[in-house]
């Protein structure tokens, strides 16, 4: 007598199992794809499935994150208060629509700077110079220069982890569609952040604006204002490396008098400071115009430096803009990362911790609270 078997059925569970992470803080949105086939004779073909992954589709999962981001509330008059910026927030997907262009960043470090607050204002000469002046509107984002990683990306040029830099926002996180500025970031065993100020455009308007501009010779007398600020600090640094001779910014035109004059005056402040340069310029003398920071916030400071020392002095006064000198882009890194190695120069940095602390660090600007380059690290890499 044949003895009888007995099979246990035993269940199986088809969904594959896993822990997917998400960002501190950030809500997950997900949804749950089925693939089902039908009766008990389908089984195997299904078990099989699994394994040579044919026609079970994936558990998908779309994060969510919570991105907040500093606005203006309405164009700002006068000097910039805590009370004109306020803290928005969007729901963003970490993800991009296939066939797309788009990245979505998660930003690391951003750059505060002084030219913002022309952005600021109703109107401004400067609205229309360029895309990085153009007017902003209460309630957008603020663009702003800086480093961060890719989390998602439609453009096969960018992958997800990425470092890149270039002009992201104000905010924790940027998504770039259409035209936008971002190159991936070599560190080069440099601090992340000095790619926003020493190696980024402070430095490179320093060293553009200087060199390019200001064209200097071993000996010559150069005076630059706003000394200590982010571009102002490396023309000094720079200038001594030539053989120059440096004075700083004395703070009033009362105190910037030179018994041997000025050969080269680099002007981040315009208004009295450079009318008193002006009086003070040897023959030949030149300017570079990098900023008006004293005029930005007081229309009423706005002056003119006399006519005739210029004339008679042959006196060149040339404005500048770091886009004039994206040609020279790989010339001045090469430079300035010798001289960081070899110790010649230094990157001077002022860091908030923070995207909260953007108003503050941008308001300090406007009373010389800086020492360099201000930036405002938004997270951990």
């Amino acid at each position: 007598m044949k003895k009888s078997h007995q099979h246990q059925i035993k269940s199986f569970n088809l969904t594959p199992k896993g822990v997917i992470s998400t960002p501190e803080g950030a809500a997950r949105k997900y949804s749950a794809i089925e693939d089902i086939s039908l009766g008990l004779s389908s089984i195997p073909l299904a078990l099989i499935g699994l394994f040579r992954a044919a026609e079970i589709k994936e558990e998908k999962w779309i994060m969510e994150v919570t991105n907040n981001y500093i606005t203006i509330k309405a164009q700002i008059v006068g000097k910039p208060k805590e009370s004109d910026f306020e803290i928005k927030a969007l729901h963003l997907a970490l993800s991009v629509e296939p066939g797309s262009n788009d990245i979505v960043v998660k930003n690391l470090y951003v750059s505060i700077d002084p030219y913002q607050i022309n952005r600021m204002k109703i109107s401004c000469s400067s609205h229309n110079a360029t895309r990085a002046s153009a007017p902003l509107t209460p309630g957008e984002v603020i663009e702003a220069y800086g480093v961060g990683r890719v989390v998602a990306s439609g453009n096969p040029e960018f992958e997800k982890d990425d470092l890149v830099v270039g002009l992201l926002i104000w905010g924790e996180y940027s998504v770039l569609k259409g035209e936008y500025t971002l190159r991936k970031l070599d560190p080069m065993g440099f601090p992340l952040s000095y790619h926003i100020g020493i190696l980024g455009t402070s430095g490179l308007t320093a060293y553009g604006g200087f060199f390019e501009v200001c064209k200097p010779k071993k000996g010559e007398k150069v005076f630059v204002s706003a000394a200590s600020g982010s571009v102002g600090n490396l023309v000094g640094q720079y200038a001594k490396l030539v053989g120059c001779h440096v004075v700083g910014s004395a703070g009033s035109k009362e105190k910037v008098y030179f018994p041997d004059g000025i050969d080269i005056y680099f002007d981040n402040v315009g208004a009295e400071m450079l009318e008193a340069a002006v009086a003070n310029m040897n023959v030949f003398g030149r300017v570079a115009a990098c900023g008006v920071i004293a005029e930005y916030t007081d229309a009423g400071k706005r002056v003119a430096p006399d006519m005739l020392n210029v004339v008679y002095k042959r006196i060149k006064i040339q404005g500048i803009l770091v886009v004039d000198y994206m040609n020279i882009y790989a010339d001045f890194v090469s430079a300035t990362v010798d001289h960081l190695r070899a110790g010649n120069i230094q990157g001077i940095e002022d860091v908030s911790v923070g995207l909260q602390s953007i108003p503050l660090a941008f308001i300090g600007l406007f009373r010389g609270d800086n020492i360099g380059k201000k930036i405002v690290k938004i997270a951990d890499d």
